[in-house]
């Protein structure tokens, strides 16, 4: 047990590639493909059920990260293998773990075309999101970074819909680009603190923020400003944040059923988590003095996604459009620089995943049965499908936002937060933080409107279709993959302490480093301009 706990997170990294080695071997001695959907679900089972362990960890390490590890790798460069996770990744990692199986289940009569590839890329991609949350070395978080992209390339690429190819390839031209750009920011830092500490570089996260929290480390604001700037491109395309958005409705729409979960639930939080986890840390001054523009950025994209959801025929794509809503309200909570907006950001990125997610395999079900996913193509499914109808109007109010529901309390969080907030400033007497909220609110708004136009459509009213009188309701396996689902979206909802619990110290820490100027706390007026300026409520 003493081995498992000190090698926990590497362990959690190794077995989904143990099982796409073992998947490839099987099916190469074997042959028997009916056999490799049970082999995934076994290995992101036993992932999910050894991921469980995290919550044995007691006490903190030094560098305040649990079951830290950081172990020399390329001497030659000073890059260490250095993992660890605290409050922040926890529930990330739990999140990825949770996910894999219900994303396997789901595509259990749905794979035909090469099923040996498409579970081996599936196990990658888990073992890559794993690496990138809790890597503490700029190198090698880089290179898990990138190397989630490569499995989700090829599922959306040769397992997905008409336009496959066009979906799979904007996909990757805009992350890769993104990612590039951050390599040249990671590698400036390398350099930097060789110069300053005459050390020699380093990739690892801790030494680079002790450095700069001793004075050894000293970023000129310029070049501080190009750095946040590669580092955010990479993120924010990743989220995506408008206008960087326009990868996600395709890669959403074409993916299959499985890539879109995992798309939404995970692959979406990397951008968010990065931005809270280095741009933040590294770089708090240059976080502080363009939060106006991250702030506005998202709230045209919780605007811009609800309206152009509501307009779209396709059930898959208006729920690929909420996401850009969402993760909007995700980037406001972060950048309003207040403790309980960033953690109700982290919470919206959990409840995001559960709820998004579960709607995308709800549109996976009836996308199997009609192959159709225009909402003109349906109408009435209450009366055929109670059971589907149910789970669908439940799942749809947690996105939306309902008390008592998971979407409910980051949502409101974050408004909070952001009305409490100081970052935007008041100029000739108008609070732009309040404004900020009033716009955001909006977003609510709207998504009550086009979630629950589109069941009104699909749902209610008379089966005015033939096709759709004789299609069957949800089967035992496509209830057991949502049960699980609807009762975090409830017990999110109801009781969210154990989860924000657990995340508060690291958040603390985060917000008292960005809202830090040369060793001390930014005072109120600092980032508060004067009454009477000319500025347009943009703190610079």
């Amino acid at each position: 047990m003493d081995f498992l706990l000190n090698n926990l997170l590497t362990i959690l990294i190794l077995l989904p590639v143990i099982g796409a080695v073992l998947t490839i071997a099987h099916q190469a001695f074997w042959k028997q493909e009916s056999h490799l959907k049970w082999l995934t679900l076994g290995w992101t089972t036993l992932t999910f059920l050894v991921s469980l362990l995290m919550f044995s960890s007691t006490a903190a390490g030094p560098s305040g990260y649990f079951f830290e590890q950081n172990v020399p790798w390329i001497k030659a460069i000073n890059a260490n293998y250095h993992v660890g996770v605290d409050g922040l990744s926890f529930w990330l990692i739990i999140l990825t773990t949770f996910i894999m199986p219900i994303a396997v289940l789901s595509t259990w009569h749905a794979v035909e075309k090469r099923p040996t590839a498409f579970y081996v890329f599936l196990l990658l991609l888990e073992s890559a999101m794993i690496g990138v949350f809790v890597s503490l070395d700029l190198l090698v978080f880089y290179l898990f970074f990138e190397a989630s992209l490569v499995p989700m390339f090829f599922l959306i690429g040769i397992w997905g819909g008409a336009n496959r190819i066009y979906a799979a390839v904007k996909f990757f031209i805009f992350t890769a680009f993104g990612s590039l750009l951050m390599l040249v920011a990671i590698i400036s830092l390398y350099f930097l603190y060789a110069d300053q500490t005459g050390l020699g570089g380093s990739f690892d996260l801790v030494a680079i923020l002790n450095a700069m929290n001793t004075g050894n480390l000293v970023i000129a604001p310029q070049t501080g400003m190009l750095l946040f700037l590669a580092f955010a491109l990479a993120f924010s395309i990743k989220v995506p944040l408008f206008p960087f958005h326009t990868w996600l409705p395709d890669a959403h729409t074409e993916a299959p059923t499985a890539g879109s979960v995992i798309l939404a639930a995970v692959l979406l939080k990397m951008g968010t988590y990065g931005l809270m986890r280095f741009n933040f840390t590294l770089f708090p001054e240059q976080s502080r003095e363009l939060a106006w523009l991250f702030i506005t950025l998202a709230i045209i994209g919780i605007i811009y996604g609800a309206l152009v959801a509501m307009v779209q025929p396709d059930v898959k794509r208006l729920v690929a459009y909420s996401s850009v809503a969402h993760m909007g309200f995700v980037i406001l909570g972060m950048f309003s620089f207040t403790e309980i907006g960033m953690q109700g950001a982290v919470f919206q990125m959990l409840a995001h995943g559960i709820s998004t997610g579960a709607l995308f395999l709800l549109v996976g079900f009836i996308y199997e049965r009609r192959h159709t996913r225009e909402i003109k193509e349906f109408g009435g499914l209450a009366n055929i499908m109670p059971i589907y109808a149910t789970i669908f109007v439940i799942t749809t109010m947690s996105s939306i936002g309902l008390p008592f529901l998971n979407g409910f309390v980051g949502e409101f969080m974050i408004m909070l937060g952001m009305w409490k907030s100081t970052i935007l400033g008041i100029t000739s007497g108008v609070n732009w933080n309040y404004i900020a909220v009033m716009l955001a609110g909006t977003g609510v708004i709207f998504a009550a409107v086009y979630l629950l136009w589109m069941v009104q459509r699909v749902f209610f009213g008379k089966v005015t279709k033939d096709e759709n009188r004789t299609l069957s309701d949800l089967s035992y396996r496509e209830i057991g993959l949502m049960a699980p689902l609807l009762v975090l979206m409830v017990y999110m909802g109801v009781y969210p302490t154990p989860f924000l619990k657990r995340m508060d110290d690291p958040i603390k820490a985060i917000h008292e480093r960005v809202m830090q100027r040369g060793g001390g706390t930014v005072a109120k007026q600092d980032i508060e301009p004067a009454p009477q300026t000319d500025a347009v409520g943009m703190n610079r």
